[in-house]
């Protein structure tokens, strides 16, 4: 069967149900949910021909679900990379978030965006080539794992199991885009310390929440140092998102009389590849400096906001004229017949992706692509059907291009 003649009949309604099925899964990141969700994909992997397995980490507490369809030989490899767990149901849902309701334009539910279309988008791909009697050369992985929410810990158990291949592609949300670059993530405390008074001497004090009125907004505007090119400087981002400013460091807030003496700031920074943790709060530090000198007395302290047992999300880089992003951008332009936008793009630039340890630990070549985004994370969260069918017809002419047909 020829490719086009495959992506032409794909069955939409076995693929839709496929997805439903996922989204009626309630997969919370850390919960009973999330490893039965990862069960289940292993046996659906092992009930259409992959060697499939649950794959154990964090002392058997979670589990990866991975899969491979082995090829004849003599074809590079090529892994699917996506994860299972979803953050919990907000307020302002107006449709079953468990449901996997689907309508003339929609599939809704939590974790449908983020990233359940893609993963099953990768998993009916490779159904519809077992359908077609299709065989390979090269191996395709399929990887469904958990723990993205932790910094990624699910993939870096895979990795370090074994699991790797010749390229990959990370199925996050980008809807339908391919981005070849994205930041490494770093969150970081701030805590300024003035020296207050009543507000009757406002004029002596050194005011806390003056300073973090200044400095949020040069920090928010910041690049950092160390860019190899305008297009790594553009996936720089400093952002200030928690501010609690008051009297002492329990910022007790019943005496607004008085000036506040104490400020504590949250935020998170990207930066690319090239780029290091250690440049970036310099930077900072160097900001910091700066406020210190605009607020005489003032006294500002810089802390990295490390949490246990969470890696860092590293950046993601992979040259245009990669073999696998050129297999995607011709499988997107036949199956939408324009050309697929690709780069460094807004917002999935500023995205932490797994992608971004399989480059780290392995140095392999990839891309992120996936469906969904534009609805991504919110109330009512949902996936365009066309989008979410484009896909698989994309990864579908994508494997037979790396891996090749036997």
């Amino acid at each position: 069967m020829d490719p086009k003649s495959l992506v032409d009949q794909i069955d939409e309604k076995a693929c839709l149900d496929f997805l439903s099925k996922m989204v009626r899964h309630k997969s919370h990141s850390q919960t009973d949910g999330e490893r039965e969700l990862a069960r289940v994909m292993a046996e659906e992997m092992t009930a259409i021909g992959l060697d499939a397995e649950l794959q154990p980490f964090d002392n058997g507490e979670r589990f990866n679900a991975i899969g491979r369809l082995k090829g004849t030989g003599g074809g590079k490899s090529l892994l699917f990379n996506g994860h299972l767990d979803t953050n919990p149901v907000t307020e302002g849902w107006t449709v079953d978030p468990y449901g996997g309701l689907v309508d003339d334009k929609f599939i809704y539910g939590i974790g449908v965006s983020n990233m359940k279309a893609g993963d099953a988008a990768y998993f009916c791909a490779v159904k519809t080539l077992l359908d077609a009697g299709v065989k390979l050369k090269g191996d395709v992985v399929l990887t469904f794992v958990v723990g993205e929410l932790q910094g990624g810990v699910g993939t870096l158990a895979a990795i370090r199991s074994g699991v790797t291949a010749d390229y990959f592609v990370n199925s996050e949300p980008s809807d339908l885009v391919a981005v070849t670059m994205h930041a490494a993530a770093l969150s970081f405390v701030i805590e300024l310390t003035g020296d207050t008074r009543h507000l009757s001497k406002r004029e002596e004090s050194v005011d806390a929440i003056a300073a973090a009125c200044d400095i949020i907004p040069r920090i928010n505007a910041m690049t950092f140092s160390g860019a190899r090119s305008e297009t790594h400087r553009s996936i720089n981002r400093g952002h200030v998102g928690v501010v609690h400013g008051a009297l002492g460091r329990n910022l007790e807030e019943w005496r607004p009389p008085q000036v506040a003496d104490f400020v504590r700031l949250r935020g998170s920074c990207r930066y690319a590849p090239g780029q290091t943790q250690e440049g970036v709060l310099a930077d900072l530090r160097a900001e910091l400096t700066e406020l210190e000198k605009r607020f005489p007395g003032l006294k500002a302290k810089l802390v990295p906001e490390m949490i246990e047992g969470r890696p860092l999300m590293p950046p993601f880089e992979v040259t245009p004229e990669s073999r696998i992003v050129k297999a995607i951008n011709r499988a997107y332009e036949a199956v939408r017949g324009e050309k697929q936008p690709t780069g460094a793009i807004t917002p999935t630039r500023f995205y932490g992706t797994d992608a971004g340890h399989l480059y780290k630990e392995l140095g392999m070549e990839g891309i992120v692509c996936g469906p969904g985004g534009r609805y991504n994370t919110m109330p009512d969260e949902r996936v365009d059907i066309v989008d979410y069918l484009d896909m698989i017809r994309v990864y579908i002419l994508t494997i037979l291009d790396i891996c090749e047909a036997a």
